[in-house]
């Protein structure tokens, strides 16, 4: 029983360590490695479906009368792209080609869009979903546009137009978010009883990120140990994300404490779609800055972990 107790107030913490555990499991134990390279990439499938089970869960929650625009939903914006802004300056001006890379890695951090599962968390916080969900899918929009300025500026050959990022983004948040957001909506209007029941399901959708984020994790660890950078380089694209995150929760936090709504401004700002960032950084930058969006991924936990923390024991956030 307390083996159990201490897996639900650290949920996120052991999603993590078990879904490097088992990575390095299947990665590094010769007679599981044939079993390991067959079954990963279809974790990898999954990903999709799984947070689409995930927000539907979630979005079971939310009424259409709820979703409001709230001022703060501008300020973030701003702040983002102003911050993105300044690290494009940064990287045009940099000095080598090292610092570049975690420059790019930086920037990379900052222009991921909203993770779609990020209301979850906001719920276990006591945020409003409502609010979470709307500036999620604005937040994805403003990034399909705001992609095409800036790429090109940083990378000359990444040579791309404004309606093929906004139609790759807009087909991931499509799936991940749109979609499980009208179901749920459907279901909620025609369905109550089973809307009913998916609410009645305490923290069901935060134990599924857990299982989530678990798989995510197991990406992660491998994109980083394959990566063919190590070094003084390697150490600074581990570090900075941790300032960054730190730096995005904090920005995001006193922003929506002008709103009487923190929580939600950290989470908006903060917790970070990596997935879209590690993709754009593969395909449109130097493919070494999408360590960058891997560590972060950890960071983001780490930090969100403790504020969970935080409120399961006093009650209300520390910080």
């Amino acid at each position: 029983m307390q083996i159990i107790k201490f897996v639900k107030k650290w949920m996120l913490l052991c999603a993590m360590a078990f879904g490097a555990c088992v990575y390095l499991l299947f990665a590094e134990v010769p007679l599981l490695q044939p079993f390991g390279l067959v079954v990963g990439p279809y974790f990898e499938e999954i990903l999709p479906l799984l947070i689409f089970s995930i927000l539907y869960v979630t979005f079971c929650k939310i009424r259409l009368h709820d979703l409001h625009f709230r001022a703060w939903f501008f300020w973030l914006q701003l702040v983002r792209i102003a911050m993105a802004g300044l690290l494009v300056i940064a990287i045009i001006s940099a000095s080598s080609h090292e610092l570049k890379i975690i420059l790019e890695g930086a920037f990379i951090c900052v222009m991921c869009p909203t993770a779609s599962a990020a209301a979850v968390i906001t719920e276990k916080l006591g945020g409003s979903i409502a609010s979470m969900t709307l500036y999620t899918l604005i937040d994805n929009g403003v990034t399909a546009i705001v992609i095409p300025l800036f790429f090109p500026l940083i990378e000359k050959q990444a040579d791309f137009s404004f309606a093929m990022s906004f139609m790759v983004i807009l087909e991931r948040v499509a799936i991940v978010l749109v979609l499980p957001f009208c179901c749920a909506m459907v279901t909620r209007r025609w369905l109550p009883k089973i809307a009913g029941k998916i609410q009645s399901v305490k923290n069901l959708g935060f134990y599924m990120w857990g299982f989530n984020l678990a798989i995510v994790m197991g990406i992660t660890l491998h994109d980083i140990l394959t990566a063919s950078i190590s070094g003084l380089t390697m150490v600074m694209l581990l570090f900075v994300p941790l300032v960054v995150t730190f730096v995005l929760f904090a920005i995001g936090k006193s922003v929506g404490r002008r709103y009487d709504d923190s929580v939600c401004g950290g989470q908006a700002l903060g917790q970070k779609n990596t997935i879209v960032g590690i993709w754009l950084a593969l395909t449109y930058l130097n493919p070494l800055s999408s360590i960058a969006p891997c560590a972060y991924v950890v960071w983001q936990n780490m930090l969100n972990s403790w504020q969970l923390w935080c409120k399961e024991t006093y009650g209300k956030l520390k910080w």
